[in-house]
């Protein structure tokens, strides 16, 4: 049935309903998982001094009028990650939540301005032990829906087999023939001078005005996410610093992050961290993210002092947000993210 019928029609809504239900098994089976893993799950509130502090996320903007008449803007959360981090301050252990967020200037097939994620963390734990999760969900998604494999548009991928982990620098050497390490100091600092010349020697377009941000995308996006997840999931780990705002450096190479994305059939399903828990480093990056931002979008976002106040008390932890209906789209088969959210914005 065309996507121009209203999904409040009858035919459609019986057309999509084997679907929505799926849906709802993956949701409990990934629950009942959690819960036998002592995890609790939390409800954090969705309306935030901040949406978040990274360059290329965009909030929805509110005004809320206090007890005096005054009018302050808040913002619907990107991510429930600063609320719920503010939880391990508070001393919880084994957190997860199913948080309905929002993402202004987004839509698409895989996009939503508003969309479900799954975050959790997991205190005194190894970021690695996310991958082992992911792993877990994977299968339970598919045992949930009945399926074998799956699938986006051409794209087939196991979601039984053991994931293929790769750094980021090996990606970019394998599939762009770059050498992302010769292009970041010894802290980690990018030289996009050093990434632009192995650009133009690979044959890759960039612009003069490019940051060594901007060239490092174009070449994920371009060269190497197509070849991730497929036959089986892909976790690509190791990001540079550079582009893991609120992640630790790696013990044995500080120009790297503990931080890793996971993919199955090219399609970005989820992004874990061992979690950042310096105030005064994690303020700086906010900053650098916000500069950014304003260079490309101009605007910025505040800062959740009460956030930075928390981290200072926050355990080592790691933590991880998964694209909850991408998840349900790919085990079902479903063309569009509309397609498995109950009621999709118009």
């Amino acid at each position: 049935m065309s996507t121009d019928t209203p999904f409040w029609s009858a035919a459609r809504h019986a057309d999509r309903r084997p679907v929505l239900m799926a849906r709802g098994r993956i949701q409990a089976a990934i629950r009942t998982w959690l819960a036998e893993r002592d995890f609790t799950e939390v409800d954090p509130a969705a309306l935030q001094i901040s949406p978040g502090n990274e360059a290329h996320l965009h909030g929805f903007a509110t005004t809320a009028i206090g007890n005096d008449g005054q009018p302050r803007t808040m913002y619907l959360h990107t991510s429930p990650e600063f609320a719920m981090k503010k939880l391990l301050a508070a001393g919880e252990v084994r957190i997860h939540a199913f948080a309905h967020v929002w993402r202004n200037r987004e839509r698409g097939a895989l996009h939503s301005p508003e969309f479900t994620m799954l975050e959790w963390y997991r205190v005194g734990e190894d970021y690695t032990e996310l991958m082992t999760d992911c792993a877990a969900f994977l299968q339970l998604a598919a045992k949930a829906a009945g399926a074998k494999e799956f699938r986006f548009r051409e794209a087939v991928c196991d979601p039984f087999a053991e994931p293929d982990r790769l750094s980021v620098a090996e990606a970019f050497q394998r599939y762009a023939g770059i050498d992302l390490l010769a292009t970041l100091g010894a802290n980690g600092v990018p030289d996009g001078v050093k990434l632009a010349a192995q650009m133009q020697a690979q044959g890759i377009r960039h612009a003069s005005d490019d940051t060594w941000s901007d060239m490092l995308s174009r070449i994920l996006v371009e060269k190497v996410e197509p070849h991730l997840g497929h036959g089986r999931p892909t976790v690509l780990d190791r990001y540079p610093v550079a582009e893991a705002a609120l992640a630790r450096p790696c013990p044995d190479d500080p120009r790297v992050a503990e931080r890793f994305e996971l993919y199955a059939c090219g399609v970005e399903l989820a992004n874990g961290f061992g979690e950042l828990t310096n105030p005064e480093e994690q303020r700086r990056r906010f900053a650098s993210e916000m500069d950014e931002k304003q260079r490309v979008y101009g605007e910025r976002y505040p800062v959740d002092e009460d956030f930075l106040a928390a981290l200072a008390h926050m355990p080592p932890a790691s933590g991880i947000a998964l694209g909850f209906d991408r998840l349900v789209m790919l085990a079902t088969g479903a063309p569009r993210i509309d397609d498995v959210i109950w009621t999709p914005v118009a």
